[in-house]
């Protein structure tokens, strides 16, 4: 028998209509990702756990009190407040990162990552290059490394990046640019092997 898998839109809609286990559901469904997303902006394990309660705090009252508009994009939302938590603490902390800007070319690091698993060895050596992707990732500036993760992990599109970073789609795919620029940059200077 075929398990039919409840979309976030129902969940809410339960939740509000008296489920509470629908509400924790719904976090259990997005909060690895949520969670990895602030850990990679911030690089603080305890901060991020403060910003990631304080995230669902804001969307859980958000429901409660009815405020939430569904337009099947629950993530994103989601997305947008830890984004804006996360600058909010820069902010208060008065260390907002800055975009460096680097040399030009055209390099999809993640055109280089196989999606082929056919022996044990191979997805040895498939895990060992997203690992060394995920390290290289770190030494980015921040809007980059954040637009690279919402577009190559969490797989926004550049329109709701940019609604989410607040910036243009030029903007947005700018930083894409540069990080990729940067990431190939990186490979080339750490020489480090991205292929099978």
């Amino acid at each position: 028998m075929k398990v039919v898998r409840v979309n976030d839109k129902e969940l809410i809609d339960r939740y509000l209509d008296g489920e509470i286990s629908c509400l924790e559901s719904l976090i259990n469904r997005h909060k690895n990702r949520v969670f990895a997303y602030i850990l990679m902006v911030v690089k603080d394990r305890q901060l991020a756990d403060d910003i990631f309660q304080d995230t669902f705090i804001k969307v859980i009252n958000t429901i409660k009190a009815g405020a939430y508009k569904e337009e099947g994009k629950f993530i994103q939302w989601v997305m947008r407040i830890a984004h804006n938590l996360i600058i909010d603490f820069f902010r208060k902390a008065k260390r907002i990162p800055v975009m460096e800007n680097n040399n030009n070319g055209d390099f999809n690091i993640f055109d280089t990552i196989s999606a082929k698993d056919h022996s044990i060895e191979e997805k040895i050596i498939t895990e060992q290059i997203h690992n060394d992707v995920r390290s290289l990732i770190e030494y980015l500036p921040p809007e980059q490394k954040e637009v690279l993760y919402l577009r190559h992990y969490v797989g926004m599109s550049f329109k709701d990046i940019a609604d989410q970073t607040d910036v243009s789609i030029n903007t947005a795919l700018g930083r894409m640019r540069y990080a990729l620029i940067n990431l190939r940059k990186l490979v080339k200077d750490k020489n480090i092997i991205l292929t099978l």
